[in-house]
């Protein structure tokens, strides 16, 4: 028998608290040193917020408990496989491992289906159904311009 990890089991109960309330059924924990140190489940219909999945809730928490935006030596533990978004703040963020239990197969299979945006991403920009254009490009440079130069910069 295969021994549960408690900190799977945290984010699935956390996807399950959500799926009977008023969020979507999503769940994660961040753990640093064996410990839960932030949790998350989706609050996007809750919140009106499209970026409130669970990952991105419990990494936020986890920037504002730890005072940092780098979370090195973390690990993180979600219910399902990390959507395209949260991948993206999971690299971001330093993340080290990432856990999942339900897949984005099985996701797609109760209408959750990020098929179409990962098939976006690799697409130039001309032929990506949301058209992107581009403007003033002198004038923000400006901002890049003092960016580098700037000394006492923090990296991320």
């Amino acid at each position: 028998m295969i021994k549960k990890n408690p900190f799977m089991i945290r984010a699935i109960e956390l996807s399950i608290e959500s799926a009977k309330t008023k969020g979507g059924p999503f769940g994660s924990v961040i753990v640093k040193n064996n410990k839960i140190v932030a949790e998350g489940s989706n609050k996007v219909t809750m919140n009106n917020d499209p970026t409130a999945h669970g990952e991105i809730v419990a990494i936020r928490d986890a920037c504002q408990k730890l005072n940092t935006f780098n979370l090195s030596g973390c690990d993180l533990y979600s219910s399902c496989e990390p959507c395209p978004m949260c991948l993206s703040a999971i690299y971001w963020s330093r993340i080290e491992n990432v856990f999942y239990a339900n897949t984005r197969i099985d996701a797609k299979a109760i209408d959750f289906d990020d098929s179409f945006i990962y098939s976006e991403i690799n697409k130039d920009l001309e032929n990506r159904k949301i058209k992107m254009y581009q403007m003033h490009r002198d004038e923000a440079l400006e901002a890049f311009k003092i960016w580098e130069k700037k000394e006492d910069k923090i990296k991320y």
